[in-house]
């Protein structure tokens, strides 16, 4: 189960990147308080209500690396306001592959253990740190970033802030290797031959 120091620190993590991400909003602005979804005849409290995180804070650690997202799919009152959350709990030895947020940047509070986090720039620099519990990071918008917790022993949990409503998330392997990219072109990409990245492939789930 959840600590009761997480459960608390989840909260106030919550309400602090509401407060904040919302002033640094990247998504259009709107003409109206908020965006009544289509054909809804009435608005309340339920509305702006997401219960969805009970079940995180209510449930064992995930036996792989998990992420519960809070975007405007999950959640339609987050429509125009700019703002999205995640919580990304991590088993002993979990990772969370490269991937990129095409629509925003992405602010990372370690709640639970430590991680391994980094991102690579444009000029193919790459930024690494090691984050213990507290800690925070800040991924670039659009570029290529990872979180692995090294611990072989201890589970970590972190909560994530977006300044968009739909970040968005494209996972370098999955959209490399699962997506039917020719097995040639990979090949010659990787510098490397069709059965590497045949292997590759079914490991991922991927097309051939």
């Amino acid at each position: 189960m959840a600590s009761t120091v997480v459960k608390h620190l989840l909260f106030f993590t919550v309400v602090i990147f509401a407060s904040s991400w919302t002033a640094q909003a990247s998504d259009p602005d709107i003409l109206t308080d908020f965006v009544v979804p289509p054909n809804s005849n009435a608005v309340n409290g339920s509305f702006f209500t997401f219960t969805g995180m009970r079940e995180v804070l209510d449930s064992d650690a995930p036996p792989n690396f998990k992420v519960t997202k809070v975007g405007m799919a999950e959640f339609p009152a987050l429509n125009g306001q700019s703002v999205g959350f995640a919580v990304l709990q991590f088993p002993a030895g979990g990772v969370n592959p490269p991937h990129t947020h095409p629509r925003s940047a992405e602010h990372l509070f370690v709640v639970e253990g430590s991680l391994v986090v980094g991102f690579v720039d444009t000029a193919n620099k790459l930024y690494t740190q090691t984050l213990q519990l507290g800690d925070m990071f800040m991924f670039p918008k659009g570029l290529v970033h990872f979180q692995y917790n090294a611990d072989a022993q201890e589970q970590a949990t972190a909560i994530s802030a977006f300044g968009s409503a739909n970040a968005g998330t494209v996972s370098v392997p999955l959209s490399v290797f699962t997506t039917g990219i020719d097995d040639g072109i990979l090949a010659a990409s990787f510098k490397t031959d069709v059965a590497t990245i045949q292997k590759i492939k079914a490991g991922l789930g991927g097309k051939a």
